[in-house]
């Protein structure tokens, strides 16, 4: 539906960097990358400070392999929309840029950070637990992921089982692969 909705923005009006941003990011939600790359590069060269197209920009390069790319992007939109309506999801993306480049001390302190921002999102607490496993600090990912669980169990539960369209399989297996580190048991 917000796919068909952006087309039809985009339709009306292909000039509108929002329009092209929605559509970035509807493709990208369906896993297309190049769609949604595509469409957040139109749209930062008729708006380059338009902050949600570096989220989706960065969001995009975060899931297709290329994280630290996607790192660049996601932080430049942070800085342009520090309390914007995605700055949440920015902030965890920021965690996983860094877990899935293998940084993971550093995506352990961006995950902390996005947990000081916004206690009551328990996807920061997700990449935490499995940057922790990563790290081998078993103890405390245990503590983090099981906080994790509790805070959205459905939610959890549907992630670790199916993985979503936008995250790579490589990528998806990372993350369980930290949970397991973290304690976590399939079941």
């Amino acid at each position: 539906m917000s796919e068909e909705l952006a087309r039809r923005a985009v339709a009306l009006d292909g000039a509108d960097a929002e329009a092209r941003s929605c559509l970035g990011w509807a493709l990208w939600r369906r896993g297309d990358y190049d769609g949604a790359l595509a469409e957040a590069e139109r749209a930062l060269a008729m708006a380059p400070n338009l902050a949600f197209a570096h989220g989706v920009r960065g969001s995009v390069l975060m899931c297709s392999g290329r994280p630290k790319d996607g790192l660049a992007s996601l932080e430049r939109s942070i800085r342009l929309d520090p309390r914007g309506p995605n700055s949440a999801v920015r902030l965890h993306q920021v965690a996983l840029c860094y877990y899935f480049s293998r940084e993971y001390e550093a995506a352990a302190e961006a995950a902390r950070s996005a947990i000081r921002s916004y206690p009551g999102d328990p996807l920061p607490r997700r990449w935490l637990a499995a940057a922790l496993g990563q790290l081998g600090r078993t103890k405390e990912a245990k503590e983090v992921l099981g906080k994790a669980i509790s805070m959205a169990p459905t939610f959890f539960e549907r992630y670790a089982r199916d993985r979503l369209p936008w995250v790579r399989p490589e990528d998806h297996a990372h993350i369980l692969d930290g949970w397991r580190k973290a304690g976590w048991r399939e079941g």
